[in-house]
């Protein structure tokens, strides 16, 4: 029997199902826009796709006092935008203002009415859309309080983002502060060892120490790639081993496939100087440090190693919940800023007991989204 040929129906179906894709489309391309917050930059790449969305003659976007962008025919009305802009702030909600009220004098003019509609984020109002309108259909009243209130939607996820940045920054800066005053007087002191008895090994240490600081405290993002981040390890432990010689040994085993992965800056680095300080530095014989990063399909797995004293789960416990009173390097700082960035199932696994050494995992998907150095 010869086999049944179906014939398929046009890829986007009915014309209320291409109605539908267009408009999800026209709003796709300002969501980047105002991702980024109301701006004049933000209103003048988003006030051309949302004239589209409302098929409106014209529409405008202010702040809460002047105009940021406009799109579309009477351009004469730019200079209303303000005043109108101040009302819809009065008003706090949409208003529909009528032509005679804000006037060019024209009786031909193309716009009859203006609606007025306030974009709020998280309760305070920013600024308004303006659609400017040949007539006042109840239909377009509604449909620009909806699309102001999709923008607002947007604008407020804006905000957030801003929020977690600065946020994750002061995290950041805390982590620099709790890490430099143990690091930097062990390693200059490491460094003026050397001085008068291997001048050239001092040299060359001094330039590590210049390229870790460098790294540990730059201003330019809050990610980096692993490859950047295992340097700024590679560093670090160069300095300690000019400490401790060959108390401290050293394993690293990193698959290249990895080393482009986007991590937060300096999370790595402190569980590597935790294993130091405290897995070996008591240590009489000192011990080894293994340090592995691995491909698992959609993921990067590193983990850092010690062999040296362990610790007691509880205190671990504590030390991630942030506990202050723990003597541990920025693991609950890691711990946060990781599942900031990728959600709670990336935070800090972490094995330990006393006299049986110390493992910590991370694990960091390889793409997520607004996450990139």
């Amino acid at each position: 029997m010869a086999p049944r040929l179906w014939r398929l129906p046009g890829h986007l179906g009915s014309e209320a199902d291409r109605a539908t894709f267009r408009t999800l489309h026209t709003a796709s391309l300002m969501t980047g826009a105002l991702r980024t917050g109301l701006s004049a930059d933000s209103a003048e790449r988003s006030v051309r796709h949302l004239r589209s969305l409302l098929s409106a003659p014209a529409v405008a976007v202010t702040d809460t006092e002047c105009l940021l962008a406009w799109d579309g025919v009477g351009a004469v009305h730019r200079e209303h935008a303000g005043a109108l802009a101040g009302r819809g702030v009065a008003d706090g909600g949409t208003t529909v203002v009528k032509h005679r009220e804000f006037g060019c004098g024209d009786v031909s003019c193309p716009i009859r009415a203006v609606v007025v509609s306030p974009l709020i984020v998280e309760e305070r109002l920013v600024g308004t859309m303006q659609v400017f309108t040949a007539g006042t259909p109840a239909g377009l009243v509604r449909a620009t309080t909806e699309v102001a209130g999709w923008v607002s939607g947007q604008l407020e996820l804006a905000e957030l983002d801003g929020s977690r940045s600065r946020l994750m920054e002061a995290e950041v800066r805390a982590l620099r502060a709790q890490i430099s005053p143990h690091f930097v007087y062990n390693a200059l002191n490491a460094i003026a060892s050397f001085v008068r008895t291997d001048p050239d090994r001092a040299r060359d240490l001094l330039l590590d120490f210049a390229d870790f600081t460098r790294y540990s405290f730059r201003r330019h993002g809050e990610y980096t790639t692993l490859e950047e981040e295992l340097r700024c390890i590679e560093r670090y432990l160069v300095l300690e081993q000019a400490r401790f010689g060959d108390r401290l040994r050293v394993t690293l085993r990193i698959a290249p496939e990895v080393l482009p992965v986007t991590v937060p800056v300096l999370s790595l680095q402190p569980l590597v100087e935790n294993a130091v300080r405290h897995g070996l530095a008591d240590q009489p014989g000192g011990g080894r440090i293994t340090i592995l990063a691995e491909d698992n399909d959609r993921e990067a797995v590193i983990s850092v190693e010690d062999d040296g004293a362990g610790e007691d789960p509880e205190r671990v416990r504590r030390a991630l919940a942030g506990d202050a009173s723990m003597d541990s390097i920025g693991l609950g700082n890691v711990d946060e800023r990781l599942r900031t960035a990728f959600g709670d199932d990336y935070g800090l696994v972490v094995e330990t007991a006393p006299g049986a050494g110390t493992r910590v995992v991370v694990r960091v998907p390889k793409f997520a989204a607004g996450v990139r150095p």
